[in-house]
């Protein structure tokens, strides 16, 4: 048996009681009756503002209909939607190959950001290696709660900086792939990006907060997730509720 080397987190104050209330979001959004009937335009509605909402927090923010529109074609944005499209076929490699994935994602999110022979690529900094395999190791292991595993994994990726550029979108992804292929959540439906873009500066300040590596920032962290958790759920439910209404 594997040791869960996240069960400690759990016992830092608050954390809990933050995590079991986002799981009640979770489970009563997809308990949503819109799933049954419109779980496809749902699914692909979530996936867009998701996007959106990614290139916002990397400060390329743009109305949700313009993006829509196609007319914009700033390439933090692209690289987000890109991945928005991708995510779906790489839930399942995710589990057994985070490293490849996690290059994948690069590609994805920094084509036409950085040069063409640092996609893909991880910073050749020793320590920073030292730790991204270590998050690998993690995510293999598949161990602990899925929300406190994907914050840990987002947390991680954003304080490593491990790559040349669109950290955040890659962080941002992989935290949401850790999700699906937990089984958490397996249609995308818990799409983060819009939490933390409802509560950004919360989002940046505990983000900082983690990377101190002390058990207050990352208390303060993990409760951050487990509000834009909540937040996600509320505003996708919102969204479900619209399309019940429109049936």
């Amino acid at each position: 048996m594997v040791e869960d080397s996240l069960a400690p987190l759990l016992s830092l104050p608050d954390v809990a009681p933050s995590v079991a209330g986002a799981r009640d979001r979770v489970d009563e959004l997809l308990r949503h009756r819109a799933l049954r009937r419109s779980g496809g335009p749902l699914a692909a509605e979530v996936g867009l503002r998701s996007a959106v909402a990614s290139a916002s927090l990397s400060d390329h923010a743009y109305a949700i209909d313009a993006v829509r529109s196609g007319t914009v074609l700033d390439p933090v944005v692209q690289g987000a939607l890109r991945i928005a499209a991708a995510l779906g076929d790489l839930s399942d490699r995710w589990a057994r190959s985070p490293r490849q994935v996690l290059a994948r994602l690069h590609v994805l999110a920094a084509s036409g950001v950085v040069p063409a022979d640092s996609l893909g690529r991880p910073v050749g900094d020793p320590l920073v290696a030292a730790r991204l395999s270590a998050l690998c190791d993690l995510v293999v292991a598949d161990v602990g709660d899925p929300l406190v595993r994907a914050a840990v994994v987002h947390g991680e990726l954003l304080a490593l900086n491990a790559f040349s550029g669109a950290n955040g979108l890659v962080a941002r992804a992989a935290a949401r792939l850790t999700l699906m292929s937990s089984g958490l959540d397996v249609r995308g439906l818990v799409a983060v990006d819009l939490g933390h873009l409802e509560r950004e500066p919360e989002y940046v300040g505990s983000a900082h907060a983690f990377a101190t590596g002390t058990p207050d920032g990352v208390r303060s962290w993990l409760k951050h997730y487990c509000l834009a958790v909540s937040a996600t759920a509320a505003a996708v439910g919102a969204l479900a509720d619209s399309l019940v209404l429109k049936t």
